[in-house]
Order: C-alpha cells, then sequence, then structure tokens
C-alpha cells in the first residue's frame, strides 16, 4: 500500500504492471524517464524543450500514445525545510492538468536533489560540460522514478 502524505491515507489503487513515465518539470525544460512497474527499472527518455504549453503538451501526448502509460510521474520540488518550492507548486498543477488531459492518473513525490545526482551521474559516466546539459533533464526524470520504484510514496 502506498502512503497519501496529503491526505494521510493508504492507497491500494495504484497500478501494478504498465508502463510508467516521469517527468522533471521545468519552466524551459521538461526531463522525462519511463519503466515498468514490474521490473521497476527507470530510463531516460527525452527532454522536451519549449516554454509554450501547447508545444510540451503536444509532446506528452505523443509520447503518452506511444508508451500507453497506467501512471504518470511528477517530481516535485521542496526546500531542505519541507516547505514547497514555488517550483513545487507549479509541478503539482503540472501533474492535475496531465490527470486532466491525458485521463491518467499522476502523483507527485518528492525529488529531493534528483538534478545534483542526475549531475553526478552524469560525471560519473564521463559526460561532462555542454553535453551534460543535454541528458540532465531526463536523467533527473529517471532519478525520480527509480526513486518512485525503490520507495513509492505518494507527496500530493
Amino acid at each position: 500500500m502506498i502512503e497519501d502524505k496529503a491526505s494521510g491515507t493508504t492507497d491500494p489503487a495504484l497500478p501494478v504492471l504498465g508502463a510508467v513515465l516521469a517527468f522533471d518539470f521545468g519552466e524551459k525544460r521538461i526531463g522525462v524517464a519511463v519503466g515498468d512497474l514490474k521490473l521497476k527499472i527507470a530510463h531516460p527518455l527525452t527532454a522536451i524543450v519549449s516554454e509554450v504549453n501547447d508545444k510540451r503538451f503536444a509532446a506528452i501526448g505523443e509520447l503518452i500514445s506511444e508508451y500507453r502509460p497506467v501512471l504518470l510521474v511528477v517530481g516535485m520540488p521542496s526546500h531542505e525545510d519541507g516547505a514547497v518550492h514555488e517550483t513545487g507548486r507549479l509541478a503539482r498543477k503540472f501533474a492535475q492538468r496531465l490527470t486532466g488531459r491525458f485521463g491518467v492518473r499522476a502523483v507527485c513525490v518528492d525529488e529531493a536533489y534528483s538534478s545534483a545526482a542526475a549531475a553526478e551521474a552524469l560525471t560519473q559516466s564521463g559526460v561532462h560540460g555542454a553535453r551534460q546539459k543535454l541528458w540532465l533533464d531526463q536523467v533527473a526524470a529517471q532519478q525520480i522514478l527509480q526513486q518512485f520504484f525503490d520507495d513509492p510514496k505518494i507527496v500530493a
């Protein structure tokens, strides 16, 4: 069972099989990762680079058509003291819009230091400088999804 920190309840209704898309939300770029609930292994997929919502949601719609996810996961940043970051509020709104637009449940998870972890993983893989920027958002989304697979606690 999954603990829903927003309501203090448990939620047995999350799917147990199928594809999951995860998003590292940003106002200029959205990193995307994909994984499978049975295998519980996340993979970086792509980054959507646009500030225009219609273009962003069109690209997401194509990914949803291709991968047919049963669940969407959105990283929600927070401050070190646990308070929701302004980007976290935008990420929560983004998750709500995903569910409303595509009819696929979206959950938010704490993305504590996913970008820093992604940068470290890329550095350890030998990816540096400008090349790292090309991969950072999708690897951050991978970190968010893997965190969900490893400890799936819903925060919103």
